[in-house]
């Protein structure tokens, strides 16, 4: 089984996990509704670019 030759320093691991932070949503401002949703989501009342896609 292989085991690590050195311990890895508390700095070489923070560099290695510099990327595994958390990104906010985009989100985009509904033309119709003025709510925020996300990017080429349905929005809540059923419709995605002025088609209805569900109806309530």
């Amino acid at each position: 089984m292989a085991v690590p030759a050195r311990r890895t320093s508390k700095a070489k691991k923070n560099k290695r996990r510099t990327h595994k932070g958390l990104t906010a949503p985009g989100l985009s401002r509904d033309s119709e509704t003025g709510e925020y949703r996300m990017s080429h989501r349905i929005s809540p009342d059923g419709t995605y670019k002025g088609r209805t896609i569900i109806e309530k």
